[in-house]
């Protein structure tokens, strides 16, 4: 994976359908494409695999492992990175930021209150804008991988903040409040002119119904709401940020072609993490990422030490975990990886 294709990487758009395509066998295994809104964005290699038979790539709608021409091509709907981006620091908020950094997400409060927006830095959210809910919330980029939660203090800054997002770009918009209190505001942003249909996307009651009380609980049925939409949808992991800055960010001490990004590409069974998981393997054996830890991962670690001595681009690690293995390693979960490993 060249240098080139992480800065094309970066210049596809977030609102679009994007798929990332390698090719998985034969001598050209390896090579790289990039798909946007069912255009061919870029290819690694003039009049390569994917270039010369541009009309059934451009005609690609799935994820997952393709047969193209008898040749195996790995298909990835990109997602970028889960953001949660909660507008108030109430109790119920400081639950939720503490759930959600759990779940891997990039954490940003808008609380116009010093104390607290203090609370939120307090409680690990990634950003914190003690500004104005309408001003913050214009200035904020966002895109389909967005999820935003409005519980602020009153119903005047609900109305805000929802008619600010109802405008950007967003994967789930939730509500807190009463019916009554909700009503009045859907009632005052249709009459200022927004749609109807789209106000009645949002979701409220916010949470799953499962009775919850304190703010914990609440917090619980909220996440777990917003993970219910989240796996819904057809979007893989994408590449986390950790991990790009792992390959290109400044100060990498190995040289590029050193370090292996490796991917789950095929699961069966009980495995612990989904297709599209990654995890970037350092020269010095240390990890960024996980594909779900214990003697599946360490296996993984293994092979592609073997695998950075010789001079192969790519190669598919077969991870076979029975129960049986699982359990002699105190694990809770069996099942089948299969994992491509490639060099970047």
């Amino acid at each position: 994976m060249t240098r080139e294709f992480w800065k094309e990487l970066d210049e596809l758009n977030p609102n679009t359908e994007n798929y990332v395509l390698t090719l998985l066998d034969g001598q050209e295994a390896g090579e790289k494409a990039l798909l946007s809104n069912h255009r061919l964005f870029w290819t690694e290699k003039t009049g390569g695999f994917f270039q010369e038979r541009r009309e059934e790539v451009e005609a690609i709608s799935e994820s997952g492992i393709l047969t193209l021409y008898g040749r195996q091509v790995y298909a990835e709907l990109l997602g970028r990175e889960k953001r949660l981006i909660i507008c108030g620091a109430g109790h119920v908020s400081i639950a939720m930021i503490r759930i959600g950094k759990l779940m891997g997400c990039a954490v940003t409060v808008i609380e116009d209150r010093p104390v607290f927006a203090e609370n939120a830095r307090r409680a690990g959210a990634d950003t914190v804008l003690c500004e104005d809910f309408t001003e913050a919330l214009k200035a904020l980029p966002s895109d389909r991988d967005c999820y935003f939660i409005i519980v602020t203090r009153g119903h005047r800054y609900d109305q805000d903040c929802l008619r600010v997002i109802t405008s950007k770009p967003h994967a789930y918009i939730g509500m807190m409040g009463s019916k009554r209190r909700v009503r009045f505001v859907k009632e005052a942003l249709e009459a200022e002119g927004i749609d109807r249909a789209l106000l009645d996307s949002v979701y409220t009651p916010i949470g799953l119904a499962i009775g919850a009380e304190t703010p914990e609980e609440i917090a619980v049925s909220v996440m777990a709401e917003i993970i219910q939409v989240k796996n819904r949808r057809r979007r893989a992991f994408g590449y986390p940020k950790e991990i790009v800055e792992g390959v290109v960010g400044a100060g990498e001490e190995a040289e590029e072609g050193q370090k292996l990004l490796c991917t789950i590409i095929r699961r069966k069974g009980s495995a612990p993490r989904e297709i599209g998981t990654k995890m970037l393997l350092l020269p010095d054996r240390r990890c960024i990422g996980t594909i779900g830890g214990g003697c599946a991962e360490a296996e993984v670690v293994q092979r592609g030490q073997e695998l950075l001595l010789g001079e192969e681009r790519l190669a598919i690690f077969h991870v076979d975990l029975l129960d049986s293995a699982a359990a002699e390693e105190g694990m809770v979960c069996g099942g089948v990886l299969d994992v491509m490993a490639e060099r970047v």
